[in-house]
């Protein structure tokens, strides 16, 4: 059986956000008798960070690897419950006053199927409940014959997570938790704060270590009760604000980009221990309910890898398995096999291995293809082993992007596309920090080590021997800490990768070649993407991401490449031809300045929400009048020239912000393919 699992919203990527429904983290995943197939989501595609668009290109991506189309699917599954899909499609119909009659969940959902493919798929849709999708996802590629699962997130299907058990083919439940409990939503409620909001959850999971949360201990306590059975009770958002103001906090509350004091690290450790508390008495009940000694854990909350370490350690359970796309994406893999498991003909699947679903890298000939463009600005070789150069470029200090093979789904690089650095000197943070991520400098980067040699320098409980996602944090063997003082954590932890030679040969391959020469069979490994955009996907966005940060070299799969530095800089940047990606477009507006006058502004604003991507970029009239007439293929210098931006200071002040815009991706640049003229 052939089914295609997908979440995601009902917009396309050039659309506004007004009407329709936007569900983030956008995904598609093609599944054959309970083996995936192909994952991805959205945003590697369109390149909008946690997209909240209909995942398009992400089933087009699913389809197109395997050479099929949605004739050849046999199910089309969605991870949201139909009936109160319905409910969603009438809000919108009653949001819509243009629109005569309300059609149901399925008629709306196939009407997007309809519009972006012209196929009437009505008949193949099915619907799976929200956490059920979730907890799919997590128990059905776990291994495990029988399991405890635990669902915790923001919201979905009006619920906020489940505890069930899952036996075989069948999963049973035995706790649903309110939208009145949501500790996802309570997590995002309280980091406003700390100047974050929705999607900033890991970087507060990160500032955590540097507070005490028995600072505020007493007073978070007051805003929840743990009840009998498993169960807990969460104090109103507005309570829990009232607390604070109480408490003079929210006078004291951090907007984005001020320093932290440590007021803010304390509500972030604070808020930590209360999650950690709440789920740990969950757990506690359950286990001894049902005396499982196995538990899988799904949606957003899951990604809360101090969390997540913290069960590891607590010895509840003998195994855990946690989903590697335990957000919502990870719900288009779930509900897929949701169908599966009701209407399957073989037995099932075997134990998720790797995540590595996503876009295959191209052969060497295509690679070199996409490289040789680039010319003015990269230089491209091809050692006698990579894996030897490579591993001697970083000993020697330097900061690779690496690219191979299949991209990964969900939010984790795990060696196909990922920054890499020498995982000793401290100081590679900052440095890293400084040439591409421009992040708080309090947040961690997370270590791949050899599998073989993970109990040399970590503490792990007796029997667990792989960590294939980095969703746990482990300790760090004290006596290796000082040692490994760009991946070891103020708190002497790490979020670790354990790399097997069955599942990333090449991988293993490099992180072996490092430890022949250094001793350390270990890397530090971040996602390849700056601050503005989401992992790199493909040849030309590792391209572009190594050319506008300070990465010292690329591998892409057996080539080597760096920088060169043009004899006449603004004459090669003035070859490429820029344009505006489907997201993105331009706006000129009246606004009100001083004393009420008023003046014309020149913006590029994005499509989506403000969640997921920085809104809007100023720019001047001269960039403006060049960006208007830019179709891809006209080169900067020709768009200077026909837009009369011809005296030296102004095509120097205008290239700079075109420069710029393009490390924030609010622009494409591109070098100009031979055959492309003036129309």
């Amino acid at each position: 059986m052939l089914v295609l699992g997908i979440h995601g919203g009902s917009k396309r990527d050039d659309e506004d956000n007004r009407i329709g429904f936007a569900l983030h983290d956008s995904a598609a995943v093609l599944v054959e008798d309970g083996r995936v197939l192909s994952a991805i989501e959205e945003e590697r595609l369109n390149r909008i960070k946690h997209s909240n668009c209909f995942p398009l290109q992400a089933i087009r991506h699913c389809l197109n690897e395997y050479k099929l189309d949605l004739a050849d699917v046999d199910r089309i599954t969605v991870n949201f419950d139909e009936t109160m899909l319905d409910f969603l499609v009438k809000q919108i119909f009653l949001e819509n006053a243009e629109s005569k009659t309300p059609p149901t969940g399925r008629q709306f959902v196939a009407a997007l199927f309809e519009r972006g493919f012209g196929v009437d798929v009505l008949e193949k849709l099915r619907f799976c409940k929200h956490h059920i999708a979730h907890a799919w996802s997590a128990f059905g590629p776990s291994g495990f014959e029988s399991s405890l699962i635990l669902v915790l997130d923001g919201d979905g299907d009006n619920r906020s997570g489940m505890v069930l058990l899952g036996e075989g083919d069948r999963l049973v439940a035995l706790r649903e938790y309110g939208l009145e409990q949501s500790l996802g939503n309570l997590y995002t409620d309280v980091i406003k704060l700390l100047g974050y909001n929705r999607f900033d959850e890991y970087k507060v999971m990160g500032l955590a270590p540097y507070g005490n949360p028995a600072t505020y201990a007493s007073l978070f306590e007051k805003c929840y009760r743990l009840l009998p059975g498993g169960n807990y009770a969460l104090e109103s958002p507005a309570t829990w604000m009232l607390q604070f103001n109480s408490h003079g906090l929210l006078g004291q509350a951090r907007r984005r980009g001020e320093p932290f004091a440590q007021t803010h690290k304390d509500i972030a450790a604070a808020l930590q221990a209360t999650l950690e508390k709440i789920v740990l008495h969950i757990l506690s009940h359950f286990r001894k309910e049902t005396n499982q000694s196995h538990l899988c854990v799904a949606g957003g909350v899951a990604h809360n890898c101090t969390l997540n370490g913290k069960i590891l350690y607590s010895d509840l359970f003998r195994k855990v398995f946690v989903q590697p796309a335990a957000h919502d994406a990870g719900g288009a893999l779930g509900s897929a096999l949701a169908v599966f498991y009701d209407e399957r003909t073989t037995s099932r699947p075997p134990k998720l291995e790797h995540v590595y679903f996503g876009t295959p890298l191209p052969d060497d000939q295509a690679i070199a293809a996409e490289l040789e463009p680039w010319g003015e600005f990269l230089s491209t070789e091809k050692p006698a082993s990579i894996t030897e150069r490579a591993a001697r470029l970083m000993a020697d200090g330097a900061v690779i992007g690496w690219v191979q093979g299949r991209s990964e789904f969900g939010p984790r690089a795990l060696g196909n596309r990922s920054i890499l650095a020498d995982p000793r000197p401290a100081s590679n943070k900052l440095l890293i920090n400084r040439m591409v991520k421009k992040r708080e400098a309090f947040r961690p980067f997370a270590p791949s080590v050899l599998e073989e040699s993970l109990h040399e320098f970590f503490d792990v409980p007796p029997g667990r021997a792989e960590f294939p996602f980095m969703i746990f944090v482990l300790k760090v063997r004290e006596p290796v800490r000082e040692m490994l003082g760009a991946i070891t954590h103020v708190d002497g932890t790490a979020r670790v990768q354990t790399v097997s030679r069955k599942s990333n040969p090449k991988y293993w391959e490099l992180i072996s070649e490092f430890q022949k020469l250094t001793g350390v069979p270990i890397l530090l490994n971040t996602s390849f993407n700056n601050n503005a955009e989401p992992i790199v996907d493909s040849v030309e966005e590792a391209v572009v991401c190594f050319l506008t940060t300070g990465l010292n070299y690329l591998v892409v799969g057996d080539y080597l490449v760096s920088k060169k530095q043009p004899d006449a800089p603004r004459r090669a940047y003035e070859t490429l031809a820029p344009s505006l990606p489907n997201c993105r477009r331009l706006v000129k507006r009246k606004s009100l300045v001083a004393r009420g006058d008023l003046r014309t502004v020149f913006e590029i604003e994005g499509t989506m929400s403000r969640f997921f991507a920085r809104p809007v970029a100023q720019v001047s009239e001269a960039v403006f009048s060049v960006l208007e007439a830019a179709d891809g293929r006209t080169t900067l210098g020709e768009l200077f020239e026909r837009s009369a931006v011809t005296d030296g200071d102004g095509r120097e002040e205008a290239l700079r912000q075109i420069l710029e815009l393009w490390a924030q991706r609010f622009i494409t640049l591109r070098p100009k393919k031979p055959g492309d003229g003036r129309e």
